[in-house]
């Protein structure tokens, strides 16, 4: 990556949230010469305990703060000389963003934009000349698929499609996408974007759907499932994801877009009974099955029928593919919350 007595500093905003928590362990396990300058607001979606096993490395820095406070996203440039960004940080829950969509315009799109103009000011000497040092600078923008809008039956969400959000949380992040592209084409800053399906797996916040259902399975209480459950998403297990985020990261086209997804279209349902059906053979309860905790609510307005991404792309150009099956994560998954739960 750099030569053995050279760090590169990079900065990872949201890192201790659910994605950036599995990815600044894996990312500092396969690059020995990066120091990693985690920022992170830890709001409720962010918690240090997801990063206890790095917080004693020396080549690992916290600092709390908010990505739209500018001196301190300047001073952080500076202090550390950034030479990449990695931006996780983002408001992500869909509900969340029907009810104060206000916090996911300020963070997802100011902050954004104030992580581009240090990056802008530290790297470029002016519009496509890179300062001395900065040559390789890179910043990448962690996206998701739901910008693409929603699919019918059939159909893949690639890198050529329009957007078209459907909530204030994917209009936001559609936002920040195009934020980083405008950089890209005025002013030549090195970027890359990667687009990702539905993530699962250990460290993610209680309110999501898989934690959910454990949660509330383990509980006995009701597990909750929107409309008739019957909403399609792709679902990738967050190793597989991280994974996916270095090889865009070292190896992807400046200024290209990148869809990274798990092949594993399956409807909220589906997820529910399977989950339940693996607790039943490992932790059964005394009487009936958890299956019949499932119940179902008012359906979500503007609520996505389906997500389904075509990573060819990434596939043939970076030869990333998914590794884990969903069966697979899902074991995993249940295994880490079973003892989260039950500790609680």
């Amino acid at each position: 990556m750099t030569p053995k007595d050279k760090k590169k500093h990079v900065l990872v905003t949201g890192g201790a949230g659910f994605i950036g928590s599995n990815f600044i362990p894996y990312f500092l396990g396969t690059n020995p010469n990066a120091h990693i300058v985690n920022l992170d607001k830890l709001t409720y979606a962010g918690t240090l305990e997801n990063l206890e096993q790095v917080e004693k490395s020396d080549r690992y820095s916290f600092v709390k703060g908010d990505i739209r406070d500018v001196v301190l996203v300047d001073k952080l440039f500076e202090k550390y000389c950034i030479e990449a960004v990695i931006h996780f940080a983002a408001e992500s829950h869909v509900d969340n963003s029907i009810k104060h969509p206000e916090n996911f315009i300020k963070t997802n799109i100011e902050g954004t934009f104030v992580l581009l103009e240090a990056a802008r000011k530290k790297w470029l000497e002016k519009a496509h000349v890179p300062r001395k040092g900065f040559e390789a600078a890179r910043f990448h923008q962690i996206s998701t698929d739901e910008v693409y809008g929603s699919l019918g039956d059939d159909g893949f969400f690639t890198e050529e499609m329009p957007y078209a959000p459907n909530s204030p949380y994917s209009a936001s992040k559609a936002s920040s996408d195009f934020l980083v592209r405008s950089y890209f084409h005025t002013y030549g800053l090195n970027v890359v974007t990667s687009n990702c399906s539905n993530n699962y797996g250990p460290k993610q916040h209680d309110e999501k759907l898989i934690p959910t259902i454990i949660r509330k399975a383990l509980s006995n209480e009701s597990i909750p499932i929107y409309g008739d459950g019957k909403n399609v998403r792709d679902w990738l297990f967050v190793e597989d994801h991280c994974k996916g985020i270095e090889k865009v990261f070292n190896e992807g086209k400046a200024g290209e877009t990148y869809l990274i997804g798990g092949s594993n279209e399956i409807n909220n349902l589906t997820i529910a009974k399977k989950i339940c059906s693996i607790l039943d053979g490992k932790q059964p309860r005394p009487k009936g099955k958890y299956e019949d905790f499932i119940h179902f609510t008012d359906d979500r307005p503007g609520h996505d029928w389906r997500y389904a991404i075509d990573a060819t792309k990434v596939k043939t150009e970076l030869n990333w593919s998914a590794k884990e099956s969903f069966d697979s994560g899902l074991k995993k998954t249940i295994a880490w919350y079973s003892k989260k739960y039950q500790k609680v």
